[in-house]
């Protein structure tokens, strides 16, 4: 659970040299309102603020497999589902954080329960065909370029 105040840090460079200013952020009270697509722009899973809300309009954010809007109110325990591309992110809100900060800060805020089993790398490594070619061979002919395109296509429809 994160304290109640957290230090960050400033690096400023004045004109005698390197200067540290520590500030202390304090996350938004309870009581407070904040909608989702500003909490998954602060914690850092969307670039932008636009791209959080254009997945919330999707269907790609959910809560408790419900679709929900950009304008969704956040509350702390709640268990929300972000699919970004392939990668598929369940995440847990532990504290509210109106303002983006840097990553350290920021997931001090969530908490990732993604199983293993769902994470892009681990299905990436498991699941995908790797075709290699020697090296000096040149570009593929028609034929093999059709040799190809027929073993991905039994792959696949053998995996599916």
């Amino acid at each position: 659970m994160p304290s109640p105040y957290l230090l960050g840090k400033i690096n400023h460079h004045g004109l005698n040299g390197y200067l540290q200013i520590f500030v202390i952020l304090k996350p938004m009270p309870e009581k407070e309102k904040l909608r989702i697509d500003k909490y998954l722009w602060a914690i850092r899973l969307f670039k932008t603020r636009t791209l959080a809300s254009d997945a919330c309009k999707a269907g790609r954010v959910k809560l408790d497999s419900q679709n929900i809007k950009p304008a969704h109110e956040v509350k702390i325990g709640e268990v929300y589902q972000v699919s970004k591309g392939p990668d598929r992110k369940i995440v847990k809100v532990t504290g509210l954080l109106e303002n983006r900060v840097d990553a350290k800060t920021a997931i001090n805020f969530y908490e990732d329960i993604t199983p293993v089993e769902q994470t892009h790398a681990f299905k990436s490594m498991f699941h995908a065909p790797v075709l290699t070619r020697d090296r000096g061979t040149g570009r593929p002919t028609k034929r093999d370029r059709r040799e190809i395109d027929d073993l991905k296509d039994d792959y696949f429809e053998k995996g599916s």
